[in-house]
């Protein structure tokens, strides 16, 4: 069996690392940019702290920034023809998972035109070419989009979210930058974080973990401990390692896989418009407790890094039930919801979430075999 790790060609990492784009746009010869962000980012100025360096160097540009969260395919589409018509060479993605993934898959058709119904890419699309150069610039530490191979766009008309899973569509550069992410509000940082999290957690758990995916997210999940409630309350230095630690934790899951709180979030994402991160900070105890007995020792390490005093020496039912008890604790005291009536859920949906959340790509990645019963009674258990 071999295991295949696929990352950015280059990435940069700090404070003030956008410094960099306007080199990595003249080493590698692109004559105009195409950047994709969305209205608050434009609005606030974070865009422009980025487009104000290519003026500054006289680089052309144009800015799209018809982005909503939990991106539909009508955006993506309307974002191919604006890039199509601007001449652009390369894509600036500026902004959290929303317009990273929306710039993925604005790159992915413009150079494998026969998806152009957006829907064929999901699962492992069968793609020829790799998508037209990418710069990706995140502004929220989570979700990592900047060096993973995936991309989740929403079917509005379908009511579902579905994973896109490419090697082509990863960026060939990642400018990992703080002070880009210093502005968001607190909501925010602890949404992306709890996102972070549960990628950690979930790929060291999932079916395809293996040594060196492990070694990213057991880093991942220390550094985000250590450093989450920092950068939600605005610690500088807090902000630049969960900058990095969800950067890691990319690393590791985009290889491997997820498991079962993706698949679980994603028709919330859909069906409700919820933040991603949100949906997953009120399931991932939940289903880490539904996992345990699958789980062999990895949640007592888990337990270990998240510095669980004594979880080296406990039983291991007991670091299973500590590694669950401190994830639901460390949620709870970032203040996430913890229910799914908080975000809007409604009785009479559960059933068809259930249904959607099964046949979820993430899911088949989750360490235990589950049913739709299954996951309509851990749906309730939260409800």
């Amino acid at each position: 069996m071999s295991n295949r790790m696929i990352w950015n060609q280059t990435a940069h990492f700090g404070a003030g690392a956008i410094a960099e784009i306007p080199g990595e746009l003249a080493s590698r010869g692109f004559a105009k940019a195409f950047v994709v962000s969305d209205k608050v980012l434009v609005d606030t100025g974070v865009t422009g702290r980025v487009t104000r360096l290519l003026d500054d160097m006289g680089f052309p540009f144009e800015v799209y920034s018809d982005v909503t969260p939990n991106p539909p395919i009508e955006a993506v589409l309307r974002g191919l023809a604006a890039f199509e018509a601007s001449g652009a060479d390369v894509l600036i993605g500026i902004g959290g998972g929303s317009p990273q993934d929306t710039c993925k898959a604005i790159g992915i058709i413009s150079t494998n035109p026969e998806f152009a119904d957006v829907r064929s890419l999901e699962g492992v699309a069968a793609t020829k070419n790799p998508s037209v150069p990418i710069i990706a610039v995140p502004t929220t530490a989570g979700t990592a989009s900047e060096t993973t191979i995936n991309y989740v766009i929403t079917d509005v008309e379908r009511q579902r979210k579905f994973v896109c899973v490419d090697p082509h569509a990863i960026p060939v550069v990642a400018v990992v930058d703080s002070e880009m992410m210093s502005s968001a509000p607190r909501s925010l940082k602890v949404a992306t974080g709890l996102d972070a999290l549960t990628h950690a957690i979930e790929g060291y758990t999932t079916k395809g973990a293996w040594e060196l995916s492990d070694l990213f997210h057991l880093k991942a999940i220390a550094t985000i401990a250590e450093s989450l409630l920092g950068a939600a309350n605005g610690d500088p230095v807090a902000t630049e390692r969960m900058a990095l630690a969800q950067y890691i934790a990319g690393m590791g899951y985009s290889n491997v896989g997820l498991g079962l709180v993706h698949g679980m979030a994603h028709p919330l994402g859909a069906f409700y418009n919820a933040p991603h991160g949100v949906a997953n900070g009120i399931l991932l105890a939940p289903v880490m407790a539904f996992n345990a007995d699958a789980t062999g020792e990895r949640f007592r390490d888990i337990a270990v890094a998240l510095r669980v005093e004594g979880a080296a020496d406990l039983s291991i039912a007991d670091a299973r039930m500590a590694a669950v008890a401190a994830v639901s604790a460390f949620t709870r005291d970032l203040g996430n919801p913890t229910t799914l009536r908080e975000i809007g859920a409604k009785e009479e949906d559960l059933p068809a979430l259930a249904q959607a959340a099964f046949d979820d790509v993430c899911t088949g990645g989750n360490p235990r075999e589950v049913t739709v019963e299954q996951i309509l009674a851990l749906y309730w258990s939260v409800y």
